[in-house]
């Protein structure tokens, strides 16, 4: 039975060209039970939505003319380093044929016998060329056609001509075109070599991410002593021992000792930082100068790293939405081709006569027509770009929300945990006169702090946490609660001791009729201080209030700052209080503010801002689980990894480090890869645009052809390369 849902990843062999991706995936979309195939050629992976059957999958694309296999975890694909042995070989066999050539340029008149150049060119067409005919052939079984059956029937034109020509004139010295022929195949070959290069260099970022995996770690049991354990025999609960200058070698909670740790790799933080008992460590991060002793939390694939791996890996391979257009042209792109140079060895035939020339002419245009740099151009700016990014601590989940990150015109920010620190605290308490059964102020406050403890034990919330830290710092012990049932971005509810407690936002407090007045000049001095507020009531008469303060984020007015520069507009939303959040938009310079927010209204608003202005292109920064509807509605949500784990699958990007900074970098980085891509597609059409009618009218000979079309494919990758320089919006 095929489950929809279920994905399969292969690994593809023998692909070269965009024509090659669209018939992969066309063979697989046939598939029973198959949702969806994206096939990537500079990963050379195809990720299958539904038709879980995986073998059946393999046998579709071997029956379009290619090898695949379920693709091993940790494997690498698409980096796999070619010999250079048969472009040496080609290269060596085919220079006695060029120099001639160009001898004759200096009136010098070197050329070869013809059987000799018959003898050094066969094995260069048909022994290191077998791979265009085998791949042209099983392209023709198909049904289509690919970069493999461009070269091949150009070369074996050039080269049956040539034949024919030493045949027909056994007497005199007939006009070859063996070095046409040859030196094609060898700067294909050549191309190609130095195209999987550069497509290595593409991949570093997760190379080097792999390479942070330590394949031991020791273990200290119960009786003290340590033992080293590969991590496949490490469980959640053990005790890891981490000497100075050591990898961590799973994510875990330090139970004892102190250092610094390097998670510059992982997260981006150029400097190392503090940990000490009960902070959290990531595998992979280098141990500094101190002895650590780590309980494990998670290990192998559930660790930060392969998480981190995963997500860069699913970017790289998932195709992004322009490339879609170029797989239409490239679908259509080598039959037009085909098409192309008949008609042009006909018409210098049949015109002119020329039958030879003619037939050069043809080759020429097969040879320059190749789409390699066609299918490259978007994927190799796609992968250079997410690795970069992974190394500055920006995790793009696919190459959708990378590429639409550079039309972002607003980015709409939730306020605790993203703009600020998310560590609130209790600034103060303040107890309606008389509504507790204590006459003493103090004891009424005490009363005030139990009972709100009380309502707050069932919460995760950062003020809720703040509440039991404060009661427990004062020494008030929390009563006993039950009942405890939280209410989306309004509070929570309780019974306590018999009685109904409801602690949450004003906005809430309004909704059911609790009379704040008593309290509510106090409200207004502390929201004018910037200060959050909650209000706690029994039934629908008010108790008390609490007013809880945060701090900004060092770097938030910086973050706005560059927000601003890149011609981005700001918005705050938050579930806070007018007061407070105005206090917070004011100090950071963000240009729109709405305060007092649902998380359902906040998903609600992003849609309305989409819909404005034809369209606008709105991102979502947040941290918690009440913005995991608005992340999901925006065009592009943006997640601190600092929160929870509902907020990162929500959104497309995920800031490592939760520094907000990043979102100005994500989306300058976006706009550089988007600009590389649109700068390879530019060059990958011009170089047929410009060439094939060069070719046609024969002012471009076999051999430059050849060449052209071997630097277009190196030209794109190399031009996605330069990404790797970018250092950041503030470097």
């Amino acid at each position: 039975m095929n489950h929809p849902t279920a994905e399969n990843t292969l690994a593809i062999e023998g692909m070269t060209c965009a024509s090659c991706v669209m018939r992969v995936e066309k063979a697989l979309a046939k598939v029973p039970g198959v949702v969806s195939a994206e096939v990537n050629l500079a990963t050379e992976t195809a990720r299958v939505q539904g038709g879980g059957n995986a073998a059946a999958l393999i046998a579709a694309v071997r029956k379009a003319g290619y090898e695949a296999h379920e693709l091993a975890q940790d494997e690498e694909v698409g980096t796999h380093a070619a010999p250079f042995w048969p472009v040496g070989l080609a290269a060596a066999l085919s220079l006695p044929l060029v120099v001639p050539m160009v001898g004759s340029l200096f009136g010098l008149h070197w050329m070869l016998p013809g059987w000799l150049q018959l003898l050094l060119a066969t094995p260069v067409q048909f022994w290191l060329g077998a791979r265009f005919y085998i791949a042209g052939w099983k392209a023709l079984r198909a049904g289509a056609g690919n970069m493999d059956l461009l070269v091949a029937l150009g070369t074996s034109a050039g080269y049956g001509l040539s034949v024919f020509q030493l045949w027909r004139s056994a007497d005199a010295m007939p006009h070859l075109y063996f070095e046409a022929s040859a030196v094609v195949i060898t700067l294909v070959l050549l191309g190609k070599w130095l195209e999987a290069r550069a497509k290595r260099q593409t991949t570093e970022a997760i190379r080097a991410l792999q390479a942070l995996r330590p394949d031991t770690a020791r273990v200290r049991g119960a009786d003290g002593r340590e033992e080293e354990r590969s991590i496949a025999r490490v469980a959640v609960g053990d005790l890891v021992v981490v000497r100075p200058g050591e990898r961590v070698a799973v994510d875990g909670t330090v139970v004892e000792g102190a250092s610094h740790v390097d998670e510059s790799l992982i997260t981006g933080e150029s400097l190392p930082v503090a940990r000490h008992e009960g902070d959290p460590v990531i595998g992979g991060a280098v141990n500094g100068e101190g002895l650590l002793v780590v309980r494990t939390r998670a290990t192998g694939a559930e660790t930060t790293l392969a998480r981190i791996v995963r997500l860069v890996e699913s970017a790289q391979a998932r195709k992004a939405p322009i490339q879609r257009l170029v797989d239409r042209v490239s679908a259509v792109f080598v039959p037009v081709v085909i098409g192309l140079a008949l008609l042009t060895w006909l018409v210098w035939g049949l015109g002119a006569g020329q039958w030879e020339a003619g037939l050069l002419n043809a080759v020429a245009v097969l040879v320059i027509a190749c789409p390699c740099a066609l299918g490259l151009a978007t994927p190799a700016a796609i992968m250079a770009g997410t690795g970069v990014a992974a190394r500055r601590g920006i995790l793009i989940k696919d190459a959708e929300a990378l590429e639409t990150a550079h039309r972002i015109a607003v980015v709409a920010f939730d306020k605790t945990g993203t703009l600020t620190e998310g560590r609130p605290r209790l600034v103060e308490a303040l107890p309606v006169a008389g509504r507790y059964l204590s006459s003493a102020v103090d004891g009424d406050r005490a009363a005030l702090l139990a009972d709100a403890a009380a309502v707050q034990s069932g919460s995760e919330h950062p003020l809720a946490r703040a509440v039991l830290q404060a009661a427990a710092d004062e020494g008030i012990a929390a009563s006993a609660a039950s009942e405890l049932k939280a209410e989306a971005g309004r509070g929570m509810t309780a019974r306590v001791d018999g009685r109904t407690l409801r602690l949450g936002s004003t906005r809430w407090m309004n909704e059911l009729g609790v009379d704040l007045a008593p309290l509510a000049a106090a409200a207004e001095q502390q929201q004018a201080a910037g200060r959050t507020v909650s209000w706690l009531a029994e039934d629908r008469n008010l108790r008390g209030l609490l007013a809880f303060g945060d701090t900004l984020k060092p770097d938030a007015r910086a973050a706005v700052d560059a927000l601003h520069a890149l011609g981005v507009k700001t918005l705050l939303l938050s579930g806070d209080n007018r007061g407070s959040a105005h206090a917070v938009a004011a100090a950071l310079g963000i240009d729109e503010v709405r305060a007092e927010v649902l998380p359902q209204d906040k998903a609600a608003l992003i849609a309305e801002r989409r819909t404005q202005g034809g369209g606008t292109v709105v991102a979502m920064v947040g941290d918690g689980l009440n913005d995991a509807p608005a992340l999901a509605a925006a065009d592009v949500g943006i997640a601190m990894a600092t929160g929870t784990d509902v907020a990162m699958h929500a959104a497309g990007i995920t800031l490592m480090r939760g520094q907000v900074g990043l979102v100005a970098e994500a989306i300058d980085l976006s706009r550089r890869t988007t600009a590389k891509i649109r700068q390879n597609l530019f060059w990958a059409f011009v170089y047929n645009v410009v060439g094939i009618p060069l070719a046609a009218f024969g002012l471009l000979s076999p051999v430059f052809a050849g060449a052209a079309m071997a630097m277009s494919s190196v030209s794109v990758v190399t031009n996605a390369l330069l990404l790797r320089r970018w250092k950041g919006t503030g470097r």
